[in-house]
């Protein structure tokens, strides 16, 4: 009897092993990660991503986020229709996660200064000002998550040190310097 029931298992066994899977069953494969692109020049991410998300954090030293909104006088365009569509500290939290975000961004190999010259990642300077976005944004998400205006007015020079430690070095130059040279 006992080697009956081993034959049997073992019958059983390998028609299930031997059987193809189902197509609901089977496991799809991972689509590819996109490979890392620079699409815009650096001044063009500076301009479309960190300078409007840190204007967010910097104005919560004057204007409480959880505060009533006045009803927009604007004519109705696309930013006046889906300003309000994430608001309030939900915007603040969003706008500092971008920010660490552009740090990624900005070290992408290949992409240019608006000069033509390529963004300098290769220097430790460079890298570590990219990193000190990266951690302000960290810094500046955590205050908004605590939705105090006080913590948002001190990390606010958080994130206004770690754009100067950039700007002051590759942005901030004399009349007839080339940018991204430090």
């Amino acid at each position: 009897m006992k080697r009956v029931c081993c034959l049997i298992g073992l019958m059983v066994l390998g028609v299930a092993c031997s059987r193809a899977p189902s197509p609901d069953s089977a496991i799809p494969a991972a689509a590819p990660a996109p490979a890392a692109q620079a699409y815009g020049t650096l001044a063009q991410v500076m301009r479309g991503i960190p300078f409007p998300h840190s204007n967010i954090i910097f104005d919560t030293q004057e204007q409480d986020p959880a505060a009533p909104k006045k009803p927009s006088e604007g004519g109705g365009g696309a930013t006046d229709v889906y300003a309000n569509v994430y608001s309030g500290w939900q915007a603040v939290e969003n706008s500092a996660m971008a920010l660490s975000e552009t740090a990624n961004l900005i070290m992408i190999p290949g992409r240019l200064c608006e000069n033509g010259l390529p963004v300098p990642i290769e220097r430790e300077d460079y890298r570590k000002a990219a990193q000190g976005l990266a951690d302000a944004g960290r810094a500046a998400y955590k205050a908004a998550q605590s939705k105090n205006l006080d913590a948002m007015v001190e990390v606010s020079g958080t994130v206004a040190d770690a754009c100067a430690a950039c700007h002051e070095v590759y942005r901030d130059k004399p009349e007839g310097k080339q940018r991204c040279i430090p």
